[in-house]
């Protein structure tokens, strides 16, 4: 199977928008591979940014110093596995032809950019350079280097290294290029697929922003940065609903482009927009105008926070708080009492490591909740899924750079109507009530690992819930008074 050849070239830019250089590469078409003559196996992990939040709360604790490596033509450095037998049409320019006329075609040797199998082969060859360099991969995260001197972490052909001393990140890079890895400086982490992070000498913060990519979100609403009028909050108060009898989309932005940036844009520097995001992404393949006005909405708070992102100042107290929430059938009264989603809850939760927000989600559940204690189970079930992993990798970094870490809790807001769900979470053995017996599964799981892992769980007042920003739209007060104890302004 002879596969077509192609170019593609690259503006690549730096996160704030600014050109950095121009690229051309030459790649093959891997849409045209046949599985299991060209290829076989395909998948590569890349890192979670729960690990990266993590290893900047402990490069503020500990003042470690940071580098960031790019390796040069990454995935050319792979070879073929010997099973695997390439064959693709000469670059247009440079093609050559036999005594009867007709073009030659190459058989590859290593590994080209196009090929589906490529970034696989490339993650396996990387990770035996860096275990021969002696880093040690996590069993949480397969893309955590970890050694006695040097942690790094891996996303594709872009590497962050932490260290206490940067000599030993420079020996440690020279150790990999002695191993054939042609790995470039890119100064310290200070631009990381496309979060420009900022770190304040004086008191030692990080600030993660995306200022590129909100100017280009705005710009593709088509809003005027200094005559439209800021919003103060990105959402409504009223939920949004599908209005299926609504007035068509007006608008000539592109719903699905802006709504894959503002994904982007929330799960990595701006947990504020979590809840208003998730709106407007159930509407992405239907949208009303009603849904573009609410993504345009979005675009206004934008606007008056475009220089802002998330402000990474850890307390003295080190330890992880969870703060999960569940808004009871939310959109009952909103939407069409015919149509079942009206009776779906919201689950929204924040984790902290340090008082910093490393993992943040805001999701309509899958089922529907018959009272407002199972809807906090459910929410309480799914923070734990997320939680638990997230303490097991806490405690394989702090170990590491032996750091003692203190107790996790967790954060309940109880109220008249559910607090069921804080004796239910903790009551052992296993009891039940009447109305609690058909969702007992999920309360016997987080219940033995709560008892198991030392988790406390205590009650918090509904103000201080932090959950409450990824549950339900807030007044304005509220929502700056928790945006300022979640990400610092």
């Amino acid at each position: 199977n002879v596969i077509e050849s192609i170019w593609a070239f690259k503006i690549k830019r730096f996160p704030d928008g600014l050109i950095k250089k121009f690229k051309a590469r030459f790649c093959a078409r891997g849409d045209q591979q046949l599985e299991g003559i060209d290829f076989f196996e395909t998948y590569a992990p890349v890192v979670q940014w729960t690990t990266i939040r993590l290893m900047l709360v402990l490069e503020c604790i500990l003042g470690l110093c940071s580098k960031q490596g790019d390796i040069t033509c990454a995935f050319l450095h792979a070879s073929l596995g010997k099973d695997e037998a390439v064959y693709i049409e000469m670059p247009q320019g440079f093609k050559q032809y036999d005594k009867n006329g007709k073009p030659k075609v190459l058989k590859l040797n290593r590994m080209l950019y196009g090929l589906l199998q490529s970034p696989r082969a490339f993650w396996l060859y990387l990770t035996e350079k860096l275990e021969r360099c002696g880093l040690q991969q996590s069993q949480l995260d397969p893309c955590l280097f970890i050694g006695s001197r040097v942690i790094c972490i891996v996303y594709v052909d872009d590497l962050l290294f932490w260290s206490p001393k940067e000599e030993y990140i420079y020996d440690f890079g020279e150790c990999l290029r002695a191993e054939e890895v042609e790995l470039e400086e890119e100064g310290d982490a200070a631009g990381f697929l496309g979060v420009q992070l900022h770190r304040d000498e004086t008191t030692g913060h990080i600030h993660m922003t995306q200022e590129g990519l909100i100017k280009r979100i705005i710009e593709a609403l088509g809003l005027d940065m200094d005559q439209t009028n800021a919003k103060g909050t990105p959402a409504e108060r009223k939920p949004l609903v599908k209005d299926e009898n609504g007035v068509p989309p007006q608008e000539t932005f592109n719903y699905a482009s802006i709504v894959g940036m503002l994904l982007y844009l929330s799960g990595h520097t701006r947990p504020d927009l979590a809840y208003s995001v998730n709106q407007v992404a159930q509407f992405m393949f239907n949208p009303k105008h009603s849904h573009e006005i609410a993504i345009k909405r979005i675009g206004r708070y934008l606007i008056g926070t475009k220089d802002m992102g998330m402000i990474i100042k850890p307390t003295a107290t080190i330890g992880i708080d969870a703060y999960p929430d569940a808004d009871f059938a939310g959109m009952c009264g909103h939407e069409k009492p015919t149509d079942p989603s009206c009776a779906k809850s919201r689950t929204g939760f924040v984790i902290t490591f340090a008082d910093v927000p490393i993992l943040w989600q805001s999701k309509l559940q899958t089922e529907t909740a018959l009272s407002a204690m199972e809807a906090e189970i459910i929410a309480l079930a799914a923070c734990c899924r997320e939680l638990f992993p997230i303490i097991d990798m806490v405690l394989e970094l702090t170990t590491s750079v032996q750091l003692p870490i203190g107790e996790t809790t967790m954060n309940l807001s109880v109220h008249e109507d559910n607090s069921g769900a804080l004796v239910l979470a903790k009551t052992l053995p296993p009891q039940f009530t009447p109305r609690s017996k058909y969702y007992a599964s999920k309360t016997i799981w987080f219940r033995e690992e709560i008892h198991k892992r030392g988790i406390k769980l205590l009650k918090i007042d509904t103000v201080e819930q932090l959950g409450d920003i990824f549950t339900k739209g807030l007044v304005l007060v509220t929502f700056e008074y928790l945006r300022r104890k979640l990400i610092g302004w």
